[in-house]
């Protein structure tokens, strides 16, 4: 997993690419002509994404693993994280995402042969390599962006995308949040625990304001809250899956609680998006973009 930087690494051994905004999965290729795509919270998202499983057995390998994000395009060819959510259905939601794709950038292992301990570029090619004997399927290369980190990231942000991430070239593949991959944001976006709301009347599906919390030393601890990004139909659904989380007392310390917040079990996961921390560790100009429903409680925000 990539490690959150304020700026972009220099050098000649980092290699640059688009950060995309979607779900991280792998996909297994099998003998017998078997796919499994897995989500990294270890669940089996195959049914999901048909036609990336279907592609992926076109390759005609024996073996494979694949590391990559399936996303939706807008009209520009950005990811559009909210159309993966619609076409998926939403948190719970059995509907199958067809017309997604997947960027893949690794390759683990390939025709009985695991991977992990090469350089990067070496499993780049390996994977490019794959990749060219089905150009115009649902499964395509991440490309490395040919070009030094800074102007990269101002150029992505003016093209609206969500950042960039660099890897190290002669890393082989190691497992966790080591550093040897790091993610460079435009616009800061993450993911918080969902563990109370304030009900409204008069807001969209009935939701002033959600309480939102992020790890520490092993423990939730509250971040603040985030009241705008809702539609009305992604709101009234979030609300009846919250309505079935209450709990009685808030399932960490949050200051200056009121009475009218409902409490949850801390099970939601939300991407949200802001500008900034405040100097007391809460979020600024928040705004909700959505459920991670392939988010473990692991997977949540760690502050340091």
């Amino acid at each position: 997993m990539a490690l959150l930087q304020s700026k972009p690494p220099a050098g000649n051994d980092w290699a640059f690419e688009v950060k995309w905004d979607g779900y991280r999965l792998a996909v297994h290729i099998g003998p017998g002509k078997k796919v499994q795509i897995i989500t990294r919270g270890g669940h089996d998202w195959t049914n999901r994404f048909p036609t990336i499983a279907n592609d992926a057995l076109e390759f005609g390998l024996d073996s494979a693993i694949l590391d990559g994000e399936a996303v939706m395009l807008d009209e520009r060819g950005a990811s559009d994280f909210g159309a993966l959510q619609k076409a998926l259905g939403g948190r719970g939601g059995k509907r199958s995402a067809a017309s997604a794709m997947l960027y893949a950038f690794d390759l683990l292992y390939l025709n009985g042969r695991d991977l992990r301990a090469l350089r990067l570029d070496e499993r780049r090619a390996m994977l490019e390599g794959v990749l060219a004997y089905q150009p115009h399927g649902s499964i395509r290369p991440s490309k490395e962006i040919k070009t030094e980190g800074a102007p990269f990231l101002e150029l992505a942000g003016e093209f609206g995308l969500e950042g960039i991430i660099a890897k190290r070239r002669s890393a082989p593949y190691r497992s966790g949040r080591g550093g040897d991959w790091l993610k460079v944001k435009c616009v800061q976006s993450e993911s918080f625990v969902i563990v109370g709301y304030e009900p409204s009347t008069a807001a969209l599906g009935g939701i002033g304001r959600l309480v939102l919390a992020a790890r520490k030393d092993g423990a939730l601890v509250h971040v603040g809250g985030v009241g705008t990004g809702f539609s009305h139909a992604s709101a009234t659904a979030l609300r009846k899956q919250m309505d079935e989380l209450v709990i009685p007392k808030p399932a960490l310390s949050v200051k200056g609680s009121r009475q009218a917040y409902r409490w949850l079990t801390p099970a939601l996961v939300a991407e949200v998006e802001f500008r900034a921390w405040t100097d007391d560790g809460k979020l600024r100009h928040a705004s909700y973009k959505g459920l991670r429903e392939d988010a473990e409680a692991a997977e949540v925000t760690e502050l340091p």
